[in-house]
């Protein structure tokens, strides 16, 4: 044992739970799996601890957070790893690799939690501006020297803490958003797909962006040309943008949030789109419902809806949402026109999903190809041990 090692607590796995697949790479260790006892509950949430199997054999440097279904999370295969500057800075750098290979300009999901090394951490960048979503306790631990080593790595200016969501409330932390360095003087503009999107990093949804459409964003631009288009949960702009840089006649662009049809709009402007783009505020379903009752036809029609089976208990009341989505969708797709339907819940699985929305569409009266299945962007990794990491699906249909 070394003296590293000594030092630190240790938690140790149930002699039924699997070490095999923390030594394969799985990065969790759920509450039923590791003995508990008042040792290990008496550590504060993010403390390090080296895990051991059964048979005291040392397996990895975990972060433990008893409060979390989620008790332990990998952090490093080296149980005497020293969580420093320069552990941070080594992950950081070789995310940065990835991305500057993959990007031209520095806009881009930077960290993507654990298929990049950084469990429950998230970082997006825009320009000299990074929002980090501290989702796990150890990463609120570990923040300043997270947020000095991404400074260091990326020669970024602006860092933001975005701590707000539902993956903080399972871990037992606050919500809020702070502005840990620079200044953030308003929304951010973004280039992306020959559209400029306008990212709110301080007030807006999640990070201000999703970045990981970028290539199903794409994918429809290529349909777009010459089409009236509807695009349901926009967002700040989402598919439709990308939808008029393609050369779409129209956009019509339909949200709940005002504050989000006001920065799509101010998205469209700044593309030189504003005179082909309009904006409906409400509640999607409804929406859907009167365009439906007004007769109303769009050669592309986009529903790229929130996570409605976010878990697997919301997974039946998901998929039927997911199917009354198409259902309502498909008629408001004028013939040879095209449908996509996107999931980001990762309870839902492709082949589910997929069957969903074949079901909405057949209640809908339609028939459809499928003929394009797109999936995150590559600047968000997918963990293969990690079913969750790999949740975002875009079914493409031409009707």
């Amino acid at each position: 044992m070394t003296e590293m090692h000594a030092t630190r607590p240790v938690v140790r796995l149930k002699p039924k739970a699997e070490a095999r697949a923390i030594r394969h790479g799985f990065p969790w260790v759920y509450a039923d799996e590791l003995v508990t006892d008042r040792r290990t509950q008496a550590l504060a949430p993010g403390t390090l601890a080296v895990l051991e199997d059964a048979d005291r054999r040392p397996q990895a440097l975990v972060t433990v957070n008893t409060q979390s279904k989620i008790i332990a999370r990998v952090l490093d295969s080296n149980p005497d790893a020293q969580i420093d500057a320069a552990w941070f800075e080594a992950r950081l750098q070789r995310a940065l690799d990835l991305r500057e290979r993959l990007f031209d300009a520095p806009f881009y999901r930077l960290v993507h939690a654990e298929s990049d090394g950084l469990p429950g951490v998230i970082i997006d960048r825009f320009g000299d501006t990074a929002v980090i979503q501290p989702n796990a306790a150890w990463a609120e631990v570990h923040l300043d020297l997270l947020a000095a080593a991404l400074t260091r790595v990326t020669g970024i200016t602006s860092i933001v803490k975005n701590g707000t969501g539902r993956s903080r409330g399972l871990e037992g932390l606050p919500e809020e958003t702070v502005l840990l360095s620079g200044a953030v003087d308003g929304p951010i503009p973004v280039p992306m797909n020959g559209a400029t999107y306008m990212a709110d990093v301080m007030g807006g949804q999640k990070t201000g962006l999703f970045y990981d459409q970028r290539p199903n964003h794409a994918f429809a631009a290529r349909l777009a040309k010459g089409a009236r288009v509807l695009d349901v949960f926009t967002h700040v702009g989402g598919f439709a943008l990308a939808a008029l840089a393609g050369g779409a006649s129209s956009a019509l662009a339909v949200d709940a949030s005002s504050p989000a049809l006001s920065l799509a709009t101010q998205g469209a402007e700044a593309s030189g789109f504003a005179e082909r783009f309009d904006t409906r505020q409400g509640d999607a379903f409804a929406v859907l419902e009167a365009l439906g009752q007004e007769g109303a036809q769009f050669d592309l029609v986009i529903c790229d809806p929130p996570a409605f089976a976010p878990a697997k208990p919301a997974l039946e009341a998901g998929l039927r949402a997911y199917e009354r989505i198409a259902r309502l969708a498909a008629p408001l797709v004028a013939p040879g026109g095209y449908l996509v339907l996107c999931s980001c819940s990762h309870a839902a699985d492709l082949s589910a999903f997929r069957n969903a929305s074949a079901r909405g569409i057949g209640r809908g009266g339609r028939r459809g190809q499928l003929i394009h299945t797109g999936f995150a962007a590559p600047d968000h990794p997918i963990l293969p041990q990690l079913a969750e990491s790999g949740y975002l699906k875009s079914l493409f249909f031409r009707l």
